[in-house]
């Protein structure tokens, strides 16, 4: 059951900064956050994990103290040997030498446990608050921007960020201590040797220099595109049926095989720039590595330098290596994760539902009043539609397909807000009621429904607030099931209401899933309907026994049916005819027959239809 959101506000502060604009048919994105949101997250961030990110920082600084004591004293342990030692002394050094690699292994273990956890805590809270930003956007939004784009930002990148967060941040601090501490180590133990290291500056920094700027803007295009693969698998997916029906399997393939070759080229682009990127960090350690070994030889004959300080010193630039990767390559993971993170808290640069105060109505009176609306510019659904709808009237609208129905019926729900003229329920414009009271006022329920993984209790409480079991008795949940002819279904599942119900339990057809909508649509208790083909997926016969049951009890409500097949709008008190966006007919069933317009012929259209397919066939001798 779909129900109305109020009129979103932007933040006039905020000027939204859309994300590169995807191949054509592909929906608007949703926005990127700026630096100083991303600026404002780290720093809650930090403050709200501090006492976990000093631990895990100080586990990793022990860790890293541990492994620079063990160059140090292997080069003293060479230079005992040199020295003449006996052999007891060796073996103590050699045990000191194990004790501090083991204390190094269990001092890193528990900083990484550290790091993982801070991760998942994050990646927990960051999902947590993208689903709750998205339920505060209003329905038009999020329908503007598909599904790929969100499912997208709630799996792969928060993945990313959680990946940077558990691995990054740690390697990045650990390894910039560890340059650090290393080379202040190289200072203490031969300044003259450290001469060698400023030959591997102009790579590293350079080489970052030129990478950084190309590697940020590569990988924001890459999560755009990887959003659109996951856009069209999504689609396809979801409309199985439709595809095959329509024969548009080369089709979906071909869009999945394009948006697949986009994500490929731009990873071969980031491939390309690291090919270059990556031997420069190499240099970067290996050309200090030669110039030490070619001023420790001279130094050393000349009596500059001792064999264990060019033994250690040389230990101490082989084990550059190591963190500098790091640091670099790290840090271009995080730029992943930075790109991850401004799609994460773009949603919040989205105009959001504001709670409005509740204006004063008088009754329930629907009125439009000059209204058009577009899905864009230079795309007008309907134009200049007047209609007024009284307290307790039921309304059918027909039209051929494409004449604007469906969009008038989110109209009237509030899921889209008219671009020109106004919508008013009792006299209160629609896009200034609060959520709460909109959705008392008028509910939303089409053909496309969504049943979601719980009980069949949870399923017809969701209207109620979630917690239905304490404010709706199950004999009020048994009627509204027999109301849309389900009881017999939810009898034969093993627990009844309490059985579990949607993927990976108890199936529910199309069908049943429309029902379970209308049950809940009963619950909610709004004063006014918008049906949606809401039983377009039952059979004739059922169809009408629903429609029957549910008449009964939306006694004295509005109800605005749009309907294709005409089975029951004899019933309704007035019925609207659409055509290209407009009302081109208004009226009773007997006054439009009588008029002899639209209505006319496709009532008789469809009569003559119906005849023939109820007329037995004639049996022919062969």
């Amino acid at each position: 059951m779909t129900t109305t959101p109020t009129q979103a506000h932007a933040d006039p502060g905020a000027a939204p900064v859309r994300a590169p604009a995807g191949p054509p048919g592909t929906p608007g994105r949703l926005p990127l956050a700026d630096r100083a949101e991303v600026r404002a997250w780290t720093g809650a961030f930090v403050r709200g994990e501090a006492a976990r990110l000093i631990l895990t920082f100080t586990l990793f600084a022990a860790a890293l103290v541990a492994g620079l004591i063990g160059p140090r004293l292997l080069g003293h342990l060479v230079e005992s040997v040199k020295a003449g030692t006996t052999a007891g002394r060796v073996d103590v050094l050699a045990l000191i030498f194990v004790g501090i690699l083991t204390g190094h292994a269990l001092l890193a273990r528990a900083a990484r446990t550290q790091a993982t956890l801070l991760g998942e805590r994050v990646l927990a809270r960051t999902r947590e608050d993208f689903v709750r930003r998205v339920l505060g956007l209003p329905l038009s939004e999020v329908e503007s921007v598909g599904t790929g784009d969100l499912l997208s930002r709630a799996t792969t990148d928060a993945d990313r960020l959680n990946e940077s967060i558990r691995q990054a941040v740690p390697r990045i601090a650990l390894a910039a201590v560890t340059l650090v501490f290393t080379f202040a180590a190289i200072l203490l133990t031969s300044p003259l040797l450290a001469l060698g290291l400023l030959a591997g500056v102009p790579f590293a920094v350079v080489s970052t220099w030129w990478y950084r700027p190309r590697a940020t803007r590569a990988y924001e295009r890459l999560l755009a595109q990887e959003a659109d693969v996951l856009a069209v698998t999504h689609e396809t997916a979801r409309g199985a049926a439709t595809v095959e029906a329509l024969r548009l399997g080369p089709r979906q393939v071909a869009r999945h095989g394009d948006a697949v070759d986009r994500v490929v080229r731009t990873r071969q682009r980031t491939t390309w720039l690291q090919t270059i990127w990556f031997p420069s960090l190499d240099l970067a350690t290996m050309v200090p590595m030669a110039l030490t070994l070619l001023i420790g030889g001279p130094a050393y004959q000349r009596g500059a330098v001792g064999l264990g300080e060019l033994t250690a010193v040389v230990l101490y630039v082989q084990a550059l290596g190591e963190p500098l990767n790091d640091l670099l390559t790290w840090t271009d993971e995080l730029q992943i994760g930075n790109a991850a993170l401004r799609r994460i808290l773009g949603v919040d640069r989205l105009p959001r539902e504001q709670p409005w105060p509740a204006p004063s109505t008088d009754g329930h009176a629907i009125r439009l009043e000059g209204v058009g609306f577009g899905y864009g510019p230079g795309r007008e659904v309907l134009a200049g539609i007047d209609l007024d709808i009284a307290p307790g009237e039921r309304l059918v609208v027909v039209g051929a397909s494409g004449a604007g129905k469906s969009t008038l019926g989110k109209l009237l729900a509030g899921v889209h807000h008219p671009t020109r003229g106004t919508v008013r329920i009792g006299g209160a414009d629609v896009t200034t009621l609060p959520v709460s009271r909109l959705r008392r006022e008028i509910v939303l329920v089409t053909q496309e429904q969504h049943v979601f993984t719980g009980t069949v209790r949870d399923n017809l409480t969701l209207a109620c607030g979630g917690d239905g079991d304490e404010a709706l008795p199950d004999e009020r949940l048994w009627g509204a099931l027999e109301a849309v002819l389900m009881t017999d279904w939810v009898r034969s599942l093993p627990d009844g209401l309490d059985s579990e119900i949607g993927p990976g339990a108890a199936p529910v057809s199309p069908s049943t899933a429309q029902q379970l909508a209308l049950a809940r649509l009963l619950l909610s208790d709004p004063h006014a309907l918008v049906l949606d083909e809401a039983t377009a997926l039952l059979d004739s016969t059922a169809s009408r026994r629903v429609e029957r049951s549910l008449a009964a009890l939306i006694e004295g409500r509005t109800v605005i049916s749009i309907v294709h097949r005409l089975d029951s709008v004899r019933d309704a008190d007035r019925i609207a005819v659409m055509d290209r966006g407009r009302i081109v007919e208004l009226g009773s069933h007997e006054e439009l027959l009588a008029a002899h317009g639209a209505y006319a012929a496709l009532w008789h259209s469809w009569d003559s239809a119906r005849r023939a397919g109820a007329r037995p066939e004639r049996r022919t001798s062969g």
